[in-house]
């Protein structure tokens, strides 16, 4: 139909075009000819002799006078009738005719077709013109340029011919399937809910962190509901030109109201769907204009009751409050990192179809991968079935997997790279440090995995796997998370007397760990003391009963002989260390005073987070780090008691590596010996230690999972990790100094 439409088009354009050639021809005859005289001056100048050759070309004659070439431009021509006889008007006229002397008379004869074509030649530049300007025009007319339609919307349709995604394709986010499984009855069995009174939601909102499966989520939506279903991304909506954004908005609504019910798919909205006001440029003015038009579109005057919208985004923090309300988009539905469940149920979907060895177990490699979402599970059967096919083999065996793991995570084998002996030997102390504090602390996580085989940028790593998924941790968990970072600075230190860089990142880490207790989760200690009257404590030390006084500025802590511990206040006009000076003259017992940089006994008080992330919206990053909410003298309490949980950490590892050196140093020959050593290897060789007939005779190496470090855990609730956090996984020590 499109195409017929088409040809009629371009049938009246080239009617016109020619007919325009015709007119300009016609009202203009002499075009392209530089003069024209009347037959009677030919005649006259024939007599006098002053014309060389006349041509007859049909009525028109071509006058070449004396002196002028054939090919110059010293010519003319003339009209003259259909039976005007011109070598009978010469002859009479008295004229000369025929060479050499007289005037040469030549009839070319030509036919109406040289005519046709002389015409055509004459005209080519003006018939160029008219096709190029036809052809701008259907190129603007077409769909794959579309010059001259900027408000069509470039929402797709999608075609119900292909194959489509159910939501037996998607799993391991069995909540969020079941609410947009209602999503899907609503628009097969509407009359089922509306019998009850219950309202058809006008929007679905996508939450969740990248990879985990919006996008899929929502093609099985497409699949299931049997109606349909028009996808569109973000950005697309937005141009350089102004309004176009809230026409392509129009556009989209307006088809879909010719195809309701349907429902319209919004990949990444946070494109367009930014909150309002926050821009730094007159630029977000367009932008803001295409989210006007959304809101209107979909909970404005008009109702749309069956036109149900679907929005992804991984950034829902950044959405406009009046794009969130109930009455635009109804519900939330958070896609969450998959738990050891979720992560079996996504590999057995991705697996399915693909040839498997009797060995491979999905358990053991779903507990290997925390943390992972479903688009790095579903790289991690890719890379496992390129791993084989590059051995050549029929099935997918253990190790393709396993190496396949050390791929997504820490990239391919370094197996170019020379390390020299001595660096090896440090590397190998330093990844037997982690392992062994990890071994040695209670609350520290199982050692999966010790490697000092290089890999991207890594030189080594020691992987702790928990036993299962973590939502919540402990102040002691983190306590022993932070000391077993300082284990390889601390194995260091003991065997060489000396450091490297490879710390780097375990000093970073434990760093931004202790912070977060401190600031985020307000994991300190505020100590109640009872009160004692300043001169209480004078009364008390000149009886001797007190021991120590530490001077926190103004106040006093009090420590009796008895290890009682009481709070104070001094006043203006009392000095301690004169009142001290008395005792001794007086003969009585010294009391001991330490002054201390902290500047109130309170500390940081009661436990509360401090500072919060300073960020602008419209960008929707972190643009100024930390915005403070407290004082310098909270500021100082903070760094004190960082340096005190670090200090503490610090002096854990020391101890532990201490106490066991004879097995740290086992285990570092056996990774110098094998370049890795499985957790299980591990606690065989230290059991050895104490039984050397138990000893293994070579280490177990399983699969290298370093998970992701996160270095801040959240525990359930607050606003950042939806899901079980990815196990913290140790530095690597690199081989250049670096540590990733």
């Amino acid at each position: 139909m499109g195409d017929n439409r088409w040809l009629r088009n371009s049938f009246v354009y080239l009617i016109i075009i020619i007919g325009v050639i015709v007119i300009f021809y016609t009202l203009l005859p002499s075009f392209g000819a530089r003069s024209e005289e009347p037959l009677t001056t030919v005649v006259a100048m024939a007599k006098n002799n002053d014309i060389r050759e006349i041509v007859i070309d049909g009525r028109k004659i071509t006058v070449f006078p004396r002196g002028a070439s054939a090919a110059g431009t010293d010519h003319f021509t003339s009209r003259i009738g259909r039976d005007t006889d011109v070598l009978g008007l010469l002859v009479e006229a008295g004229v000369d005719v025929g060479p050499p002397s007289g005037v040469e008379v030549v009839f070319k004869g030509s036919s109406g077709l040289s005519s046709f074509f002389g015409l055509m030649l004459n005209f080519l530049p003006l018939i160029f013109f008219g096709g190029l300007i036809l052809f701008m025009m259907r190129q603007a007319q077409g769909s794959n340029n579309q010059t001259m339609s900027f408000g069509r919307s470039r929402a797709k349709m999608m075609s119900f011919n292909k194959p489509t995604v159910s939501f037996a394709d998607v799993a391991g986010v069995d909540e969020a399937k079941e609410e947009l499984q209602e999503v899907v009855e609503f628009l097969k069995f509407p009359e089922r809910f509306l019998a009850l009174g219950a309202r058809i939601p006008k929007g679905v909102l996508l939450v969740g962190s990248p990879g985990t499966g919006k996008t899929l989520m929502a093609r099985a939506v497409a699949g299931e509901a049997g109606v349909p279903f028009f996808h569109i991304s973000g950005s697309e909506f937005v141009e350089m030109f102004v309004g176009v954004g809230a026409a392509r908005v129009r556009d989209l609504f307006e088809q879909a109201k010719r195809n309701a019910p349907c429902i319209v798919f919004v990949d990444e909205i946070d494109a367009v769907g930014r909150h309002r006001g926050a821009g730094l440029g007159g630029g977000h003015d367009e932008r803001e204009q295409t989210l006007n038009q959304i809101l209107v579109e979909m909970d404005g005057f008009e109702t749309n009751t069956n036109i149900i919208v679907i929005a992804a985004t991984n950034r829902p923090d950044i959405l406009d409050p009046a794009l969130l309300r109930p009455g635009r988009f109804d519900r939330r539905v958070t896609m969450d990192l998959p738990d050891i469940e979720g992560r079996k149920a996504i590999l057995k979907v991705h697996a399915s179809g693909k040839p498997l060895a009797p060995e491979v177990t999905f358990d053991s490699l779903a507990k290997e991968t925390p943390g992972f979402s479903g688009a790095e599970l579903s790289n991690l059967i890719n890379e496992a079935a390129i791993m084989a096919a590059r051995g050549n083999k029929k099935s997918i065996f253990m190790d393709d997997f396993e190496e396949a793991v050390d791929r997504v995570i820490a990239g391919p084998q370094k197996k170019s790279r020379h390390i020299n002996p001595r660096e090896k030997e440090m590397t190998a102390y330093h990844e037997a440090g982690h392992a062994l504090v990890a071994w040695g602390l209670e609350f520290a996580d199982p050692v999966h995995k010790i490697s000092i085989v290089a890999r991207g940028q890594m030189g080594g790593h020691t992987s702790l796997v928990p036993e299962e998924d973590r939502y919540l941790w402990t102040k002691n968990q983190f306590a022993h998370r932070m000391a077993v970072t300082m284990g390889g600075r601390v194995a260091e230190q003991i065997i060489f007397d000396e450091v490297t860089t490879g710390a780097s990142n375990d000093l970073e880490q434990a760093t931004k760990l202790a912070q977060g207790m401190i600031k985020r989760y307000g994991m300190f200690n505020a100590k109640v003391y009872d009160e004692m009257p300043i001169s209480e404590v004078i009364h008390k030390a000149r009886a001797g009963e007190i021991a120590t006084v530490e001077v926190y500025g103004n106040d006093l802590l009090v420590i009796m002989t008895d290890c009682a511990e009481f709070r104070s206040r001094k006043e203006a006009d009392f000095q301690l260390a004169e009142f001290s000076e008395g005792l001794i003259e007086k003969g009585l017992q010294p009391v001991t005073i330490i002054i201390k940089d902290s500047h109130s006994l309170d500390g940081l008080g009661a436990p509360r987070t401090f500072g919060k992330a300073q960020e602008m919206v419209f960008l929707g990053r972190d643009m100024g780090g930390e915005e403070k909410d407290y004082g310098e003298r909270l500021g100082e309490e903070i760094d004190h008691a960082v340096s005190v949980l670090i200090n503490t950490a610090y002096e854990q590892a020391v101890e532990t590596i201490t106490t066991h050196k004879s097995k740290l140093v086992r285990l570092a020959e056996y990774l110098i010996e094998y370049e890795t050593v499985s957790g299980e290897a591990m606690n065989r060789l230290f059991n050895a230690d104490d039984d050397p007939g138990a000893e293994p005779a070579a280490p177990i190496t399983p699969p290298e999972t370093p998970p992701a470090y996160n270095a801040n855990p959240s525990p359930a609730g607050h606003p950042h990790p939806a899901a079980p956090q990815p196990t913290p996984t140790l530095p690597s020590t690199s081989t250049d100094g670096d540590s990733s």
